[in-house]
């Protein structure tokens, strides 16, 4: 309850994240049935980059600054195209004031029979929520624990969607709590797409985080991560990675552009690197 994400908002884990957030909402789209996104740890929607927390941390000016500034190549650069166009309806193309949290960026690419549900626990933060979000009957704020989210509301009556499950970390047993809320998530609902968020410090939390969801028997989990340096200070977060469970076909095709060029602008020092490989499935 003491994590403010507004400190951390437009950072390096921010831009990988929802880059491949909107890549899969783009794949959800090239189908005319509808979908479902469900955020389990939503936060407040969209944050302000001038305000005293962001200011504070500055971690934006190496996430989301640097990206934007970047130039890519033009495979690369059509990518990231969805990711940007919700930035720039929000801020306009020439400044940089907003920053879209997952719920903004789900919200900008449903269509009229799609739907979001998004779930936030911390008052205050479930409050912007609904603020941020207000007027839209395609979209339902609920103050709940994302944990009881995700077992609670699958599998939705779309039958098709992504479930983002994004938890604050506060504690070593959340890479525990993300195994087990996977497995039971999915033995309700194998054929949803989830995407699963966790940080890089070092490399047990995460190694062992994959062991247990090998072990589990899905499919198909692609496995993504980004470093911005060297795994030497497990103080810092040095990366960060997503577990994807039934990946649209092309995403791993496009991951593999989008992020050897990511790990380049974002990197420190010119120590960015990344990898993409199978935990399950088409390896």
């Amino acid at each position: 309850m003491n994590y403010r994400h507004a400190f951390h908002a437009g950072n390096f884990a921010d831009v990988v994240k929802h880059v491949v957030v909107a890549r899969i909402l783009t794949h959800l789209r090239d189908k005319p049935a509808a979908f479902r996104v469900i955020d389990t740890h939503a936060g407040a929607g969209v944050y302000n980059l001038a305000s005293g927390e962001a200011r504070r941390s500055g971690e934006w000016r190496d996430g989301i600054a640097r990206v934007r500034d970047a130039t890519f190549a033009p495979a690369v650069a059509a990518l990231l195209k969805p990711y940007f166009e919700v930035i720039d309806a929000l801020n306009g193309a020439d400044e940089l004031r907003l920053y879209p949290g997952s719920p903004a960026i789900a919200r900008a690419w449903l269509r009229p029979n799609d739907r979001l549900l998004a779930c936030e626990l911390h008052p205050d933060a479930a409050i912007s929520l609904r603020q941020n979000l207000r007027g839209d009957p395609r979209i339902k704020v609920l103050e709940i624990d994302g944990w009881t989210a995700l077992g609670a509301y699958v599998p939705p009556v779309e039958r098709r969607g992504l479930v983002l499950v994004d938890p604050p970390f506060e504690h070593e047993a959340e890479f525990t709590r993300l195994a087990k809320g996977l497995e039971n998530a999915h033995r309700k609902w194998p054929t949803g797409i989830y995407a699963l968020w966790y940080p890089i410090k070092g490399r047990p939390a995460p190694d062992n985080l994959a062991k247990s969801v090998r072990r589990f028997g899905i499919a198909k989990v692609l496995r993504t991560e980004l470093t911005v340096a060297p795994l030497s200070d497990p103080s810092r977060l040095n990366g960060s990675g997503l577990l994807i469970v039934n990946p649209p076909w092309k995403l791993e095709a496009e991951l593999s552009l989008l992020f050897p060029a990511l790990a380049k602008v974002l990197g420190r020092d010119g120590k960015g690197s990344s990898r993409i490989d199978w935990l399950t499935g088409e390896a």
